[in-house]
């Protein structure tokens, strides 16, 4: 049985008339652990957008967690999108309200209804992220570390088989950053796919992986994620 997560063939992406990427072609497996790079402005950041149907596909096949995105209804999305975890730079955290309501807002808007299930997968998550003892926390009370584990486990929640992660160590110090590829590293060992874009060349370095790059608006294998 095909156990790719990720699979496009001949893909275009655009933006609104400005061709972003064309002739893709990968496939990501369960359990992978992949780097997306590429200079500021190549297409990185709009393949990620088109993965979780943020931004829709031009031209091409791709499927996502066993949905076709070429012709995925709107009403589809939400369904996708608990088969993902999206991790972002900048955490999207609301400010409001504490660490386990943050993760409690998104079980709720994905369909979970049992307070005491509910309960019991929050604290899950947050023991897995090392946070078991902060869900009563706001998010300016943490660390950027500790919010960017918050937002890692926001993404476990629905237990995905996919994590997409945009630049997630953007905002962090060195050793936060480390801290934060080490766990997604483990995430993957499990089973989730991981697919990350970065400029971080320490952490390249630190933790091995698959890269593909964005480069001359398409994404082509790399052996190397600088050069």
């Amino acid at each position: 049985m095909d156990s790719a997560v990720i699979s496009i063939r001949n893909g275009v992406i655009m933006q609104g008339k400005v061709l972003v990427l064309s002739n893709v072609n990968f496939e990501v497996q369960s359990g992978e652990f992949v780097y997306l790079v590429g200079k500021t402005g190549s297409g990185k950041s709009s393949l990620l957008k088109t993965l979780y149907a943020e931004l829709p596909l031009t031209e091409g096949e791709l499927t996502v967690c066993g949905y076709s995105l070429g012709n995925l209804a709107s009403k589809q999305v939400p369904f996708l999108r608990r088969k993902l975890g999206i991790i972002f730079q900048d955490f999207q955290l609301l400010t409001d309200r504490s660490v386990a309501d943050n993760l409690q807002f998104v079980l709720e808007a994905t369909g979970w209804t049992d307070k005491y299930k509910m309960d019991q997968r929050i604290e899950e998550v947050l023991t897995s992220v090392d946070l078991r003892t902060k869900g009563f926390k706001f998010p300016h009370e943490l660390s950027g570390g500790e919010q960017q584990r918050v937002v890692i486990a926001r993404a476990l929640l629905n237990q995905p088989e996919l994590i997409i992660a945009d630049e997630p160590t953007a905002n962090l110090v060195p050793e936060t950053s480390a801290e934060i590829i080490r766990l997604l590293v483990q995430i993957s060992k499990r089973g989730t796919a991981v697919f990350i874009s970065t400029h971080d060349k320490l952490i390249v370095d630190e933790f091995p992986g698959r890269f593909l790059k964005c480069e001359k608006s398409t994404i082509m294998e790399a052996q190397t994620a600088f050069s």
